[in-house]
């Protein structure tokens, strides 16, 4: 049985893209979400998910931006929930070494697996009400954005058609509490990827050191899989990376 969603919020629709927020019913909590759709003369459109980075939340400005393109531009769906202790799941925001703080002390293991369950129940949930196409799925989500997308490629199954990853890998900077560090497991669901993926590795990267990231690389299990290096750090995306971004899954997702 799908869990329970409410809707929540007004119901917008703005240059042919209707945006609505979600309240997802999960045994550890309610789980925040968006739905971005296209107009609807697009019958249950294939949907991508959007994973935020750290710090971020379901509707941080690149999300949203991500979202209002897939479904303007490429008759897609598009979905966003709040990472764990980010966004609407907190009352306040919490600085990055709180956050990482409290998913230490909850274990990098439970929570790894419990947005995965999240974020799949959102899926089933709204494939129940006939809004997405449960069977053409993608997921687009650097950083942490990736750290908890590659537990939801793992268990996706054939469904997932496509994979958007990077600014993450197996070894992690000083900078990060090292009770997020989960290098065996991270690697097990790296093994388990089977859907084409594009890798965004930031050269200069001081969050995730460039050999981590392309050791996670070499692990992923997809037998089609693109490399994209750009110079600069950890928090600078360039526009054309981002229209990678964007190709790469409009173009797999595509019906024909």
């Amino acid at each position: 049985m799908p869990e329970a969603l409410e809707w929540t919020g007004p119901r917008v629709a703005d240059n042919g893209v209707v945006e609505q927020s979600f309240q997802l019913g999960c045994a550890a909590g309610p789980v925040p979400g968006v739905l971005w759709l296209p107009s609807s003369t697009v019958p249950t459109p294939p949907l991508v998910m959007l994973g935020h980075g750290g710090s971020g939340h379901k509707r941080s400005e690149r999300i949203v931006s991500l979202a209002r393109w897939f479904a303007s531009e490429a008759g897609l769906a598009a979905m966003a929930i709040d990472g764990p202790y980010h966004g609407d799941r907190l009352t306040s925001p919490l600085t990055p070494p709180e956050y990482q703080a409290r998913i230490a002390a909850e274990g990098i293991g439970i929570v790894l697996d419990r947005m995965a369950t999240e974020w799949l129940a959102a899926v089933e949930a709204l494939g129940a009400r006939d809004l997405i196409d449960t069977a053409s799925l993608g997921y687009l989500g650097v950083s942490m954005g990736t750290r908890f997308g590659l537990p939801v490629a793992a268990a996706s199954g054939d469904e997932l058609r496509c994979v958007v990853f990077g600014k993450f890998g197996l070894r992690q900077g000083p900078d990060l509490h090292e009770g997020l560090a989960a290098p065996e497991r991270i690697a097990g669901y790296a093994r388990q990827v089977a859907a084409p993926v594009l890798f965004h590795l930031q050269w200069n990267d001081e969050i995730f050191p460039r050999e981590g990231q392309l050791a996670l690389f070499d692990l992923l299990g997809s037998a089609e899989k693109e490399l994209i290096g750009y110079g600069g750090p950890h928090a600078e995306t360039k526009p054309a990376a981002i229209a990678r971004w964007r190709e790469f899954i409009a173009r797999r997702l595509a019906r024909t």
